[in-house]
């Protein structure tokens, strides 16, 4: 059996009127990259909350290493990153990254998490003059500063450069190849894609669907066919999008459709046919 690190089992949780979560089960295994992704409103930072302890659930059950989340030596083993983050604007970046670290029981040195995250040149300068992308690096050092066993990072590279952002993903490997844990929410379909070992689809406070991205795009059962044609009303399916002459369908079974093409002297060129990308596969489960 896998060596869980983090559970909600059947877990509900409402907000007066408004429910953020229905009897929703989610879990992460030892070792493991998990990123959930959903609309605004979905119910993802509410799981993360559930997860680390700020939040209690109304019904199911949450647990840390198999404990209550809300103990302190479960939540000493993890790091997070919370979708804001509001810092003592007289603090300078360096006095920060020290009192983070201060509660864990092992740390990196400073000098070396600034400089996994590029920040060092800002380390001596108070945080309310950072930029928010500096601010945004900052916190999500924070997260693997007191070395934690497991990582939540929710929407982690919002505001962040392409450099920054590709510097986190480079990180994030590292952690994983360390044995580290980690579950992000995220709304950059190919930080999932490039990263995760699994994906869970979240939406309306329920688990629409989870597996891999192979698995996610298997699920939808289609393929995406790209052609330019001149005459798109003849094609034998129902195109998804046309730009000019150049056409996109998704289909069942691509090998058919190229046979019926060819089998009617439709002319075209350029075909392209590939399996559908995360977007599409998420796009289309969050329609169903």
């Amino acid at each position: 059996m896998a060596d869980l690190v983090a559970e909600l089992d059947r877990v509900s949780k409402s907000y007066g009127s408004v429910t953020a979560l229905l009897e929703t089960s989610l879990c992460v295994n030892r070792g493991e990259f998990v990123a959930v992704l959903g609309p605004n409103g979905a119910g993802k930072t509410t799981a993360i909350n559930l997860l680390v302890g700020t939040r209690r659930p109304d019904s199911g059950s949450a647990s840390l290493f198999g404990r209550d989340p809300r103990q302190h030596q479960n939540r000493s083993r993890i790091g997070a990153t919370p979708q804001e983050t509001r810092f003592p604007l007289t603090l300078k970046t360096r006095e920060i990254l020290v009192l983070v670290a201060a509660h864990y029981p092992s740390s990196h040195s400073i000098e070396g998490i600034a400089q996994d995250f590029s920040i060092t040149d800002i380390l001596e300068r108070q945080v309310g003059g950072l930029s928010g992308g500096q601010q945004r690096r900052l916190s999500v050092a924070l997260a693997f500063v007191g070395r934690p066993e497991l990582v939540f990072l929710d929407e982690p590279t919002t505001g962040l450069d392409v450099t920054s952002r590709l510097a986190l993903w480079e990180h994030i490997r590292n952690y994983r190849a360390s044995c580290g844990s980690l579950l992000m929410t995220t709304h950059y379909l190919e930080e999932a894609e490039a990263l995760a070992d699994r994906i869970v689809v979240i939406d309306k406070g329920s688990v629409l669907f989870e597996g891999t991205v192979t698995e996610i795009r298997t699920r939808l059962g289609v393929t995406r066919v790209s052609l330019t044609t001149p005459d798109v009303t003849k094609l034998p399916a129902t195109p998804m999008s046309v730009e000019g002459n150049r056409v996109t369908l998704y289909v069942q079974d691509a090998d058919a459709l190229v046979r019926e093409i060819v089998k009617q002297n439709i002319p075209f060129v350029d075909l392209e046919i590939r399996p559908v990308s995360l977007e599409e596969a998420f796009l289309a489960l969050t329609a169903e």
